[in-house]
């Protein structure tokens, strides 16, 4: 007759709640990498959603801070300034009492024109602002929903 040999019943109740805690930790590795996976997307998410708006003065006391970020520059398009060029079109933006000279790669919007306020996106570049966008709002919504916003090169708001 062969005897079989099992282990106490103290070392099965052991091995059990080591495999036990073996499980629960990793389903409390696999959620802190969820959860900071959800984390890194809101976050990328939430910062390149929010674009912020600057008119020119503010944007230049800024500048320090602002050189290589990507932002919304805003004012009034100088008359005078346009000059178009083989890649797009340089002009002057000017709000407050401040002026930036803008180059810009690529077509301006058909309403692009002196002296009506325009959004420029992209980044500060040497002494001037490079853009790759400008945005033209037409309508007068804009200027009833901000009225102290942009003001034009004779004072009035716009």
């Amino acid at each position: 007759m062969t005897a079989t040999l099992l282990p106490p019943a103290a070392d099965q109740g052991a091995d059990a709640s080591t495999r036990r805690s073996a499980f629960r930790a990793r389903y409390v590795v696999v959620g802190l990498v969820l959860l900071g996976a959800l984390g890194f997307l809101l976050a990328k998410g939430l910062s390149s959603a929010l674009n912020f708006y600057l008119p020119v003065n503010q944007a230049l006391h800024q500048r320090a801070s602002l050189h290589g970020h990507t932002f919304n520059l805003e004012g009034v398009v100088e008359p005078g300034s346009i000059h178009a060029t083989p890649g797009g079109v340089d002009f002057t933006l000017t709000a407050g009492g401040d002026h930036v000279a803008v180059h810009n790669t690529g077509s301006p919007p058909q309403l692009f024109q002196p002296d009506i306020p325009v959004i420029a996106v992209g980044h500060f570049a040497g002494s001037g602002f490079s853009s790759n966008q400008i945005l033209v709002k037409h309508t007068s919504s804009y200027i009833a929903a901000h009225p102290s916003r942009v003001t034009a090169p004779n004072g009035t708001k716009r």
